[in-house]
């Protein structure tokens, strides 16, 4: 049996649960947060997230209106009223009313949402019985005023008891003011003092020395014995009168409160789950408010164990870093079964590896529990039946474990009880004994849990971990990366390579001596050291070429973009060109048309004229001026078949040759509200490039992954501007730099051999000018 109390507290989900309590409004949400727990049905956990994602929605829709309005826990009042004889008091029918008004607000608000939107809140209307309430809230209002207090029109009776009580109170009132003016004026009582209460009864305060000058009852005294307090004789009746009438009307409240929770009484189930109703709403709202707080989504939940995820963010790092206007690195991870489902992560202490490892664990049990997570809306998330951790120091004294034993423990749980459907969260695999020992059972125990088709991300440094990750079918190594220029880690996890621990430089940093770092080389042996640095070497290389990519993405994006505007300008020209030679064929139609019309017309004329010269000149004339406006439509048309003619693209490749005669068609593009042609940014970017190209790179002072980096960017410059020939000027020193560039440069002509390609020359420079100190080289 899991213990997920423990699992919480190594995962910080504590911090979760406290921030989600923050955010309900009553006692009653209070609860079901405490209730929150482990859900391993899928249905009923895409049933818990889709509520809270719709809850969200509702929330951020400020035109929905989310109504407003207090929770209050009653059942503890409806539980006494189940009582004969017992009823609720003034502030718990007020809390009440407050309660079920919400209810009614929430019943209209579910009730008008759009069913297709909000399937789930929607789904609601209805629950609340508002029939019910709205009488509840009735009966309520009857009695009780908007202050909370028990209204003086509760009943006839106590609203006569009331005016009476107020006259009576008014009548010992001015009685009480004429003694004490009469008195103030003997000079027994300051001028500034006034009547006072005691046990419900009004009375004068007087120093003792004159409380026999004034008769009446002496009710108390103050603590220092300087001040007595009197009911003056000539109110002690009315004083009296005013006791009664309070008892009278404390009699008819109980009465009236008493019939009240007669009434409530059998309605007390339909209140109750009116409450409950309500309790899930003020739940549903705190999960969403929290959402909202570490802008949060529902991701596309998969019903199978799997981690695809996008940008993921560790929800407590994110409200700590928030708070003091930091980002947190996110996370991009994916384990899927069969080949890539247990990540061994590597890297250098305090670089992330146990944050990545947590915000897995953190992430997955946030979402299992019902919760929305932080990660971009394109990332998957599945469905696992159990996890296991193994995160920090267990030991325990009362059970004589050592921190060692009880990872043991915990190995020899998951080996006994991981399937396919586990996921396995497992912080320093391995460490607590000697390590060769230690590494070797951590391989046998991931080799065992590989085997049962587990699903888990583990952080190690043992490099036997890190070559069991490389060969073994289903496990894969991943990287934290480190900045080994400013020697400060980037807490980026990159998955394919295993990671560097940076032992040696970080000792060299902080300033351990030389003969002690080397001496600790010696030890370990090269090969091991030769191993770190290749990593150290996969990891930087692997970082640049990951940038190239993303730059060559990008201009293969903006290539695109052109060519789909190019292909529709092409198409708005042949629509254009069809439009405009149906018109031009349309016009010449109708021009031979009235010609025929003309021609007959003369023929016609001039046999009615009888060959008359003055009529036959003017047929004439008309007949020329027909074929004058022949002669250019023709012309028009020629022309036109002739540009279409020279614009029509052969091939794909030819259909920059409508720039040509762009120009001769602006009007027609401005027409159709076509954007003008813009140069080809790829095009600028290498003009723009061999401008500023320098052709001598000056590499002194850099060591030698720097150096690399710098020349391995400024070598593709160089190709990408046909540079011709350049110089490298690295100096003599101690060779480091040099080796590099020329190590390279062979490692890359052995590629091109391989292509079949010309291999890139390169030698020393003239011995006159620096010879071995710079490297020439010829593209």
């Amino acid at each position: 049996m899991l213990d997920y109390a423990k699992i919480e507290s190594k995962i910080d989900f504590p911090v979760i649960r406290e921030r989600l309590s923050a955010h309900c409004s009553s006692p009653l949400g209070r609860e079901q947060v405490e209730a929150l727990s482990f859900q391993t049905d899928f249905t009923t956990i895409r049933l818990l997230v889709e509520q809270t994602r719709e809850m969200k929605s509702a929330l951020e829709d400020a035109s929905l209106g989310f109504p407003r309005g207090e929770i209050h826990d009653v059942r503890e009042a409806l539980s006494r009223i189940r009582v004969e004889g017992l009823f609720m008091d003034e502030a718990e029918l007020f809390a009440l009313r407050k309660t079920l008004d919400f209810a009614a607000q929430l019943e209209r608000f579910y009730a008008n949402l759009d069913p297709l939107r909000f399937p789930l809140l929607q789904a609601q209307a209805g629950s609340l019985m508002p029939q019910g309430i709205i009488e509840i809230v009735v009966a309520i209002d009857r009695i009780i005023d908007k202050f909370g207090r028990l209204s003086d029109h509760a009943s006839p009776a106590l609203s006569q008891i009331r005016r009476n009580l107020q006259s009576a109170q008014a009548s010992v009132g001015r009685v009480m003011d004429s003694i004490l003016r009469q008195i103030q004026a003997e000079g027994l009582i300051d001028k500034d003092t006034a009547p006072t209460l005691r046990e419900g009864r009004l009375v004068l305060p007087v120093p003792p020395a004159y409380k026999r000058k004034i008769g009446g009852i002496v009710h108390d005294e103050s603590a220092t014995g300087k001040t007595v307090f009197i009911e003056p004789q000539q109110v002690v009746e009315a004083n009296n009168r005013i006791r009664e009438l309070e008892g009278e009307e404390r009699r008819e409240r109980i009465r009236i409160l008493t019939e009240l929770a007669d009434w409530l009484r059998p309605r007390t189930e339909l209140i109750l789950a009116g409450e409950q109703l309500l309790s899930w709403t003020d739940f549903v709202r705190a999960k969403a408010r929290l959402a909202q707080e570490l802008k949060a989504l529902a991701p596309q939940l998969i019903n199978e164990p799997l981690v695809d995820w996008h940008n993921a963010r560790h929800p407590v790092l994110y409200l700590r870093f928030a708070a003091e206007n930091k980002t947190v690195v996110p996370l991009t991870i994916r384990l899927q079964a069969p080949h890539q489902r247990i990540l061994v992560i590597s890297g250098p202490n305090a670089g992330g590896k146990s944050v990545c490892l947590k915000t897995v664990a953190l992430l997955q049990y946030t979402l299992q529990c019902g919760l929305l997570v932080p990660l971009d809306e394109n990332s998957r998330m599945g469905i696992f039946s159990r996890l296991m951790i193994d995160i920090g120091d267990e030991q325990s004294i009362a059970d004589d474990l050592s921190t060692y034993s009880s990872h043991l423990r915990n190995m020899k749980s998951f080996i006994c009880e991981a399937d396919s459907h586990t996921l396995l969260l497992i912080d320093e695999f391995g460490t607590g004994t000697e390590p060769l020992i230690g590494g070797a059972i951590a391989e046998s125990v991931l080799a065992s849990l590989n085997q049962q088709q587990a699903f888990g991300v583990i952080t190690t440094h043992y490099t036997n971990l890190k070559h069991f990750a490389e060969e073994t079918e289903g496990i894969v190594n991943g990287a934290m990366l480190y900045d080994r220029g400013q020697l400060s880690p980037l807490f980026q996890l990159s998955i394919g390579q295993a990671g560097s621990s940076f032992a040696i430089e970080i000792a060299r940093q902080i300033g351990l001596p030389d003969t002690i770092v080397q001496h600790a080389i010696d030890l370990v042996g090269e090969e091991h050291i030769d191993y770190d640095k290749h990593l150290q070497d996969i990891a930087r290389d692997k970082r640049y070429w990951e940038n190239k990519r993303q730059n060559i993405r990008l201009k293969e994006k903006q290539l695109e973009e052109k060519i789909a505007f190019y292909e529709q300008e092409i198409g708005a020209l042949k629509a254009k060109k069809k439009e405009v030679m149906e018109q031009a064929k349309q016009e010449a139609a109708d021009l031979l048309a009235k010609s025929n019309a003309t021609i007959e017309r003369t023929i016609r004329e001039i046999k009615e004229a009888k060959a008359e010269k003055t009529r036959t000149r003017q047929a004439r004339q008309r007949v020329e001026k027909m074929k004058e406006q022949v002669d250019t439509q023709k012309s028009k048309v020629e022309r036109q078949k002739t540009k279409d003619g020279n614009q029509k693209p052969k091939n794909q490749n030819q259909k920059s040759q409508i720039l040509h005669d762009f120009s001769d068609l602006k009007s027609l593009t401005t027409s159709a509200n076509h954007s003008p042609l813009t140069p080809n940014p790829v095009i600028n970017t290498i003009r723009q490039r061999k401008r500023s190209f320098e052709r001598q790179l000056d590499l002194r002072g850099y060591r030698a992954d720097e150096a690399l980096e710098a020349f391995i960017a400024y070598l593709d410059d160089a190709i990408m501007v046909n540079a011709g020939e350049v110089t490298i000027l690295h100096g003599t020193g101690t060779g480091a730099v040099k080796q590099v560039v020329r190590s390279y440069l062979q490692e890359r002509n052995r590629q091109r051999r391989k292509r079949g390609e010309a291999e890139i020359i390169f030698h020393d420079g003239d011995p006159d000018r620096g010879g071995a100190g710079y490297t020439v080289i010829e593209l």
